[in-house]
């Protein structure tokens, strides 16, 4: 995908922190940004999971279908 360039503001501290990692690794800071991003989206989808997750347990029928697909899976593996 081509690469886009944007203007953005960050806190001094972060900033400082940013140019730190990015010395002390060899790293440019662009690359450091972009892995940044990517593990937080990544953190943003496992807690999206997590939430459909839960929200999927307190629905009863959901869980009566579980609880028939288990018992069905159950009896499969009971067959010789």
């Amino acid at each position: 995908m081509k690469p886009i360039t944007f203007t953005s503001t960050l806190p001094a501290e972060v900033w400082k922190s940013l140019e730190t990692y990015a010395v002390k690794f060899k790293v440019p800071r662009n690359r450091i940004m972009e892995n940044a991003l990517l593990a937080y989206f990544d953190r943003l989808k496992q807690a999206e999971y997590t939430h459909s997750f839960k929200r999927a347990a307190a629905d009863r029928e959901m869980n009566l279908m579980a609880e028939e697909g288990l018992e069905d899976y159950l009896k499969i593996l009971d067959e010789p």
